[in-house]
């Protein structure tokens, strides 16, 4: 696929996404078994590209290297033979899923005789806006599609060889079952001023999920005249509390930091209660696990290994091995700090006392509130959801993982049999 540079963005985009437009109606009333057919032959498609895969992933690894990307954006970014796998695998689980559309919400009959249903539709032509990770243009694109919606990508320019190789994927697997391939398109240039297009484009885009750093994010919200379902950064923190158990509290915070700290479930402050009877194997096996851990004076006082923590670090979503690390005075000064500097992502409470478990549970306005686990099971193949989108961390339409149902709405179906009224 070549860049259409010719094409001035406004153009560009407002032409996809007539097509898509025309797409999402085939969609719509596209029965659940071709949809599962054109993801399961794009799965097929993506195990017998792995060689290509691999090579286009080596290309944008090179330039990212080049241009001095972090290590948590080139792990963003890299491809393996696991990987590929998993992606392959993504689509035959969602493939699997249930059908979300047509599914009736609630019915009831008035008074008057009037049948009433609210059932599930698709939302119509979706846009996504993404970095660094290849494997969203799967996701994403198997999601979308697989609840009726058809779907524009614009990923990161950082993997464009990538997303170039998994969409040719998917186009395989659309024309295989008969689908139209424009159900799945891949903005086809580089130039930011795309985004811009995509975020103006109301009337012709229903809704823009944007899935990236707070740079991202932060101009889809102030640029957008189309809805937005936003996903925002994982301030994460994990509580260990008075009554955690310490063969539960030093492994979990080692995975809930470190299992791979470039993902959005990554804890990124450690917050331990005054009364835990002793920190320092937690602080210990962090910094032998290699994670700098940045403390108060308290936490540097029980590790001399720890380096001094600033304000801003309580703010920071490092997408990197270094956690941030302060003492509090039980669950009610846990909680507070969490209010003040959390993401409303995901956050944990590692305790064997349930009444403080569930006052987390409660108190805590996150999307994903956990009790003993680590908070890298934010993820929506772990929930039983098949793919994700993202992880919604607003109060509207969606919440937490973002999957099949999260990208329906609902319409009313009103039954009569010639009621007039009064």
């Amino acid at each position: 696929m070549n860049d259409a540079v010719a094409i001035p963005p406004q153009e560009l985009i407002r032409a996809m996404a007539q097509r898509a437009r025309a797409a999402a109606r085939i969609l719509a009333r596209t029965p659940t078994a071709t949809k599962a057919a054109a993801l399961r032959a794009a799965a097929q498609a993506i195990r017998a590209s792995e060689t290509q895969l691999l090579a286009a992933n080596a290309r944008d690894m090179e330039a990212a290297a080049a241009r001095g990307l972090s290590g948590a954006m080139l792990d963003r970014l890299k491809l393996d033979g696991k990987r590929i796998a998993g992606i392959a695998d993504g689509l035959d689980a969602v493939a699997g899923l249930a059908d979300p559309v047509g599914a009736v919400i609630d019915e009831s009959e008035r008074p008057n005789g009037l049948k009433l249903s609210r059932v599930r539709v698709p939302l119509g032509v979706i846009g996504i806006i993404y970095e660094s990770r290849p494997n969203v243009t799967a996701d994403a694109g198997a999601l979308a599609m697989m609840a009726g919606n058809a779907v524009i990508l614009r990923g990161g320019s950082e993997a464009r060889e990538s997303n170039r190789a998994i969409h040719d994927c998917l186009s395989e697997g659309l024309a295989a079952a008969g689908l139209p391939e424009d159900a799945i398109q891949l903005v086809p240039t580089a130039d930011r001023a795309a985004v811009g297009a995509m975020l103006g484009a109301a009337g012709l885009i229903d809704i823009i999920l944007p899935r990236g750093g707070k740079a991202l994010v932060a101009r889809v919200q102030e640029e957008a005249r189309v809805p937005v379902l936003a996903h925002l950064d994982g301030n994460n923190h994990l509580y260990i509390d008075r009554a955690a158990d310490p063969a539960k509290a030093v492994p979990l915070a080692v995975n809930a930091k470190l299992r791979r700290t470039g993902i959005c479930g990554a804890t990124e402050t450690l917050l331990i209660d005054r009364a835990y009877p002793n920190p320092r194997p937690i602080l210990a096996a962090l910094i032998e696990a290699g994670c700098e851990v940045r403390g108060t004076e308290e936490i540097r006082a029980i590790e001399p290994r720890a380096t001094a923590v600033s304000p801003e670090d309580w703010d920071t979503e490092y997408l990197d091995a270094i956690v941030a690390v302060r003492l509090v005075d039980g669950v009610a000064d846990a909680t507070a700090h969490i209010a003040q500097h959390g993401s409303s992502h995901t956050d944990a409470i590692v305790t064997e006392d349930a009444a403080t478990a569930e006052l987390f549970l409660a108190e805590v306005d996150s999307a994903i509130v956990m009790w003993n686990a680590s908070t890298q099971f934010a993820d929506g193949g772990e929930f039983g959801l098949g793919a994700e989108i993202g992880i919604s961390t607003g109060r509207l339409h969606a919440r937490g993982p973002v999957a099949l149902e999260g990208l329906t709405t609902y319409k009313w179906l009103v039954r009569g049999t010639g009621q007039l009224r009064p």
